[in-house]
């Protein structure tokens, strides 16, 4: 039986499950972004923003950077789905989303945290700001990267024995 599969399923039409689950988690990861990239945008033209010091500058320019390319990596693979559609690449395609999810979220955890970080300095100070950031840098870096990365060596350690 195929991993997470009906044993009645071909490769067109895992493929096709694969893909429709992956595009179905992108969709929630780009709302998500969608509000910290929105709200970032906003934050130059708010009166307060002229306070913000050179370091919540730059905490602000990585954390609009960041949303960017996370937004990209999300939106990417609805856009060369349809570009690519019935061209017989729909593995492909799969392949690159899932890559481009994980870019997609590396970007996002760091805007995240640069986003806290922006919002903590400037209502905290420095020292405060730090440490929040950190606590979502390795919130993020645990549940989003590492834990699964432990998950899947786990795996193939009882699959070696």
């Amino acid at each position: 039986m195929p991993a997470n599969g009906n044993p009645d399923e071909n490769p067109k039409e895992r493929v096709d499950r694969e893909l429709s689950e992956l595009l179905q988690g992108l969709r929630v990861m780009v709302t998500g972004v969608q509000v910290l990239f929105a709200f970032l945008f906003a934050m130059p033209f708010q009166t307060g923003f002229a306070k913000v010091d050179t370091s919540g500058h730059w905490l602000f320019f990585i954390a609009l950077t960041s949303s960017a390319a996370a937004s990209v990596c999300f939106i990417t693979p609805a856009v060369q789905h349809r570009l690519l559609f019935r061209t017989g690449l729909k593995e492909k395609m799969l392949h690159r989303a899932n890559e481009l999810g994980v870019a997609g979220a590396i970007s996002l955890a760091i805007a995240m945290t640069t986003a806290v970080a922006l919002v903590a300095e400037v209502v905290l100070g420095n020292w405060l700001a730090i440490l929040f950031g950190a606590a979502v840098a390795l919130a993020t870096s645990w549940l989003w990267i590492l834990q699964p990365i432990v998950d899947l060596h786990r795996l193939h350690d009882q699959e070696d024995r």
